[in-house]
Order: structure tokens, then sequence, then C-alpha cells
């Protein structure tokens, strides 16, 4: 029974993607839309149930489909694992996910390829659902790529446009820049432990004693994970590919940045905390570089003009203050972190996206201002999820961030001042975003301010349950009762970050408080009582210019790699490729030649065959005799 109903959870998605491939053209948009929609909800339905049973039982589900793999002392099977960990991931990736479905019937119904979106979307969730189920690194490692084909495919989705193809060809190439880390760390652990079965690991690390040689590469493997994680979930130096993912559709967007890919490498981070656990040197590495990307994000974000630039430069920023906890061994806590943060980024794409399908596809927020009384529900749903991101009490993101803050004072107090940094940045660019955005006068064309309009129900459905989950997502891991922590114990050994409220946590609370209402207010003053709009991209200049540009990161890029690469693919397109060339139809000249002259030879004359036949006759005996 349960083997069955795991298979209708993964599979589900799955159906609907075969169902738009084949049938999609064939049936109307709304009937694509509604069974793309309906098979990720039956996931959720699914998730639903195991959750229900193992919170009741506590017994995770460990579902072995077929034997897989059997080579010397290495044996594999294709496994579904639905534990703690897996089930909360579930949760928010189909629960979210079906809402994106949702929104995305309206959201896309005037593009042509309808029925296509919804059969990538489908895959999309199919493949995050293999990875956080799947029993052992190779399976996870299946959907760990098949999400990355997905994002190609979605964020190229419109690919009549030429920057949007690049866009998704700069995601897929930098992707696997870091997948090639993830596979030599699975290769590693296979030659340590003779399994990447995630049971079967933790259980050798628990109970056995680790000899020198294992203990050389796990390091080494971890370190090479950390790299994979680095890039699907853009971290330093691999970040570059996630801003650049906004050309694809909105709902996209929001599926990316909130409930599926960015997530991995912190889920596969976190299932792997017994490996980590082992690696200090690692886990300082993870820290560093998780601070490092929080702060140059969210100062990236500061001057960015696109809304949703914004929304991704934060989502890079929230990733590295998640990443910051895993390195500081707060497993738990990032967790935390990671399902808040899925409900009111997705709020803020999806009302994002409300805000462009108002204004007919504008995303410079120059162009914008004074949407708030033409869109209600769009912006108080924003502005909610903008007071969570912010750690505003008592709304979700309070909660959760709060408690990286904390993890960070406690081990280290330069990451937290790194941290707070970041925090205090977040909370001016994200009301910087609100106040361009629906405060002020309407900056836009005439053509534009005469036909504002709130979204239709199926995209403001979505943002109001999300904004709902944004208010009251942080219950789940409330001082005190810590509901989370302790449901997430059997997966981390009892390893977690629990702080009780005393002097020094109420403290830490203030500063951090007193740090979200100081960017608010930093905003208000330049924006609203001083009135500013930022300036033209011509007019930019100083060190305000280095940030809107990113800090020149890609123009480096492109100096270091891209244009050496391209040079020598000339070189051996220009040069060397006619050289060989040469050499090898060189070959063939001569094999033509001595064919020409073969071929004077048949004549078409008996005789003279038989006169040869004699000949080579005479030769065999003569060679025969002499050998003798």
């Amino acid at each position: 029974m349960d083997k069955n109903l795991a298979l209708v959870l993964l599979l589900s998605p799955f159906a609907g993607f075969l169902f738009n491939v084949f049938f999609g053209k064939k049936v109307s948009k709304r009937i694509s839309g509604a069974i793309g929609t309906v098979t990720v909800f039956v996931s959720f339905l699914m998730s639903i149930c195991f959750f229900a049973q193992l919170n009741q039982n506590g017994k995770p589900f460990e579902i072995n489909l077929f034997d897989w793999i059997s080579v010397h002392n290495f044996n594999l099977s294709f496994g579904l694992l639905l534990d703690q960990l897996s089930l909360l991931w579930l949760l928010f990736v189909t629960g979210i996910g079906s809402l994106i479905h949702l929104y995305s019937i309206s959201y896309m119904h005037d593009d042509e390829n309808m029925h296509k979106f919804f059969a990538y979307l489908n895959l999309f969730v199919f493949f995050m659902i293999t990875l956080v189920i799947g029993s052992n690194l190779v399976v996870m490692f299946i959907g760990w790529e098949g999400v990355g084909l997905c994002s190609y495919l979605l964020i190229g989705f419109w690919y009549k446009n030429q920057s949007y193809n690049d866009a998704a060809k700069k995601a897929f190439i930098m992707n696997r820049i870091g997948d090639l880390g993830f596979l030599i760390g699975i290769f590693a652990l296979g030659a340590t432990f003779s399994t990447v079965d995630f049971h079967e690991m933790s259980l050798y690390v628990q109970f056995k004693e680790l000899n020198s040689f294992q203990m050389t590469l796990i390091p080494i493997a971890a370190l090479c994970l950390f790299i994979g994680a680095c890039g699907k979930s853009a971290q330093l130096p691999l970040y570059t590919w996630l801003p650049d993912a906004m050309a694809g559709p909105t709902p996209v967007s929001a599926l990316i940045h909130a409930a599926t890919m960015v997530t991995a490498g912190i889920f596969m981070v976190t299932r792997m905390n017994f490996l980590f656990d082992l690696t200090p040197q690692v886990q300082n590495i993870i820290a560093i570089v998780g601070g490092a990307t929080a702060l140059v994000a969210a100062s990236i974000g500061l001057l960015q003009n696109d809304i949703k630039k914004v929304l991704a430069y934060s989502t890079v920023s929230q990733l590295g203050l998640m990443f910051l906890a895993l390195g500081l061994g707060a497993y738990n806590v990032a967790v935390f972190h990671v399902i808040t943060h899925a409900f009111f980024k997705a709020c803020l794409f999806l009302g994002s996206g409300s805000v462009i399908h108002g204004l007919h596809g504008e995303q410079d927020m120059r162009k914008m201002g004074g949407l708030r009384k033409a869109m209600p529900i769009t912006f108080w749903t924003m502005m909610i999820s903008t007071l969570a991101i912010a750690g505003i009490f008592p709304f979700a993101g309070f909660w959760s961030k709060d408690e990286i803050l904390m993890v960070a004072f406690e081990h280290n107090k330069v990451l937290w001042i790194v941290a707070s940094i970041a925090s205090i940045m977040t909370a001016f660019y994200m009301f910087r975003l609100m106040y361009l955005t629906f405060f002020k006068d309407f900056r836009g064309t005439q053509h534009q301010k005469d036909h504002l309009h709130e979204s239709p129900s199926l995209i403001t459905i979505p943002l109001v349950i999300l904004a709902v989950l944004a208010f009251i997502g942080g219950a789940i891991n409330l001082p005190g009762s810590n509901w989370l922590n302790h449901f997430l114990e059997p997966i981390l050994a009892g390893k977690h970050e629990e702080h009780a409220l005393g002097s020094q946590e109420y403290m830490l609370m203030g500063i951090a408080l007193a740090g979200a209402v100081f960017g608010i207010l930093w905003a208000y003053s330049k924006y609203i009582k001083q009135g500013f709009v930022p300036k033209e991209d011509s007019e930019i200049t100083g060190f305000s210019k280095v940030i809107y540009n990113k800090y020149y990161v890609d123009e480096f890029y492109t100096f270091l790699i891209v244009r050496p690469l391209n040079s020598l693919s000339n070189f051996f397109r220009t040069t060397l490729e006619p050289a060989l060339g040469k050499v090898v139809f060189s070959f063939g000249t001569i094999a033509n030649g001595l064919g020409t002259q073969g071929k004077k030879l048949q004549t078409g004359s008996i005789g003279l065959y038989l006169f040869a036949f004699v000949i080579g006759v005479l030769g065999i005996i003569t060679y025969l005799f002499i050998a003798k």
C-alpha cells in the first residue's frame, strides 16, 4: 500500500507531463493547465498522507523499488526514502508548486505554447520529488540533473528572444560546473563506504571506526558535494546564473527561487549532515562562503531597478544566510529558514508577476508607482511578505532569520556582523521595491495608467494563501515549543540549535529588529520623503555604477574564462581543424590514387586473369619450397 502511494506521489506530476506532451495541444488551454495543476496537487495530498502517518508513529518509509547496481562489493537499489526531512520538503515543494501551477493558468493564458509550459513545470516538480525522496546519492543525482535540465527549458521558454536563450545556457553550463563536483563527491563516497545509501553511510559513520584512507577521502568528498551545492543553490562563485534566470516567465522564477531548484543544495547538505560533521574545516568554508554570498548579493540588490532582479538577488542573499547556518552546524535553523523563505519569496515573485501582468510586461520599477490603490490585493500580500523577509515581528521571517543571527553570534561574531549588515540591506532594498512600485505617483505611460487593474482571482488566490503562510509560518518553530527541532531530531541525531529566551536572546532580537526598522526608515526617507527616483542607466556614476553592474563579475568571468575558451575554439576551428582535415584527406587521396591504378588491371580479359592466377600459384609453391 505504502509503495503504491509513494509511486502515485512520484509519478503523478510525470503523468501531467505526458498528458501535456501528447494531448496538450488538442485540448483547451484551461484543461491543459488544470490537468497540470491537479497532478501536482495529488502529490501534495499524498505528501500529507505520509506526513500524517509519520507524525503519528515516527517511523520513516523505506521503499525498495528494485535492485539497480551490483559491482563487486558495491550494491545499490533504486529506493525511496520518506522520512522527516524529505516529507517537510515534499510539503512545500508540492504545496507551493500546486499554487504556482494554479497561478500559471491565468498568467500564461495568452501564450500559444501554454501546454508546453505546463509540461515543463510538471517535469520540474517530478524531478524535484525524485531528488528529495531518493534513498541514495545516485537517485538524488537523477533528480539533481533533471531539475537542471528543466530550468534550462523553462528559463529559455520564450526562445525567440536570444538573450533568454543565453540566460538558459548560462544556467545550464554553470550548474554543470557544480554538478561535476557533486559527481566526484559521489564517487569519493562510494570508494570510502562501498555504498552511497544515506542510511547505510550514516550507520557506518556512527558505529564503525574510520581508517586513515577514509578520513582522507571524506573531507574531499564533503568539499566536492558543497561545490555541487554552490552551483545548484547559487553561492559564490557560481551564483551569477540565478539573476539571469529571470528571463523565464514569472511562475518559473517563483518555482526555481522558492520551492524547488535553489533549495536542493540546502537539502543535500542537511541530508548528509553526518558527513559534514566529520569535516569542521569544510563547515568553516561553507559558513564563510554563505556569509560572503549574503553580503555581496544584498549589496547588489540595493541598486537594481528590475523588480524581478531585486527579488533574485534577495534569493541569493537569503540562501547565503541558510548556508551560513549549515556551516555552523545549525541544520535545523537552515531548514526553518528554507520553509519560511519558500512562503514569502513565492508570494513576492508571484506578486511581482501580478504587477508585471497589470502593466503589460513592464518590469522597471522606475516606470511604476502608485499601484496600491489599483492593485490592493497584490499590494497587501506583497507588503506582508516584505515585512516577513525584512524580519519584522511577528512575521515568519523574523523567527527564522533571528535564529540564524543568534547561531552566528554564538559561534562567530564576524559572521554575525556580516549577516546583520546583509539583513539591514534586505530591509532597505525590499521596501525600496515596495515604495517605488506601490507609492507616490504613477510614472508609466498613459496607456498603462488607463488600463491598471487588479489581477484575476487565479492569480490573487495563491497570493493570499502564501501571504497568510508568510505571516503565521514561523509558528512551526517558536521558542518554547520548537516543534520543527523536535520533528527533525531523528535526522539530525539530536544535533540542533535551540534557544531559550534569556537576556542575550532578547538583546539579539532587539538588535535585529532595530536593524530591520532602520533599513525600512532609510528607504522611507529616500523614496517617500525625498521622492527620489533612480537615475537612468547612463546617468549612474562612481561606486554606484560598480554595484549596479554587479561588481562586473560577469565581465570578469567573460575575460578570464569565456574569451580564452572562445579564442581556443576559434584556433581549433580556423587553424588546427583545417590542418588535421588536410592530413585526414591526404589518406583518402592516397587510397583514391591506389584505387585508380588498381582499376587499370581490371580489363575484363579472362586470359590475363588466368595468367595472374598461374603466377600467383607458382609464387606460393616457390615460397613453400624455399621455406622448407
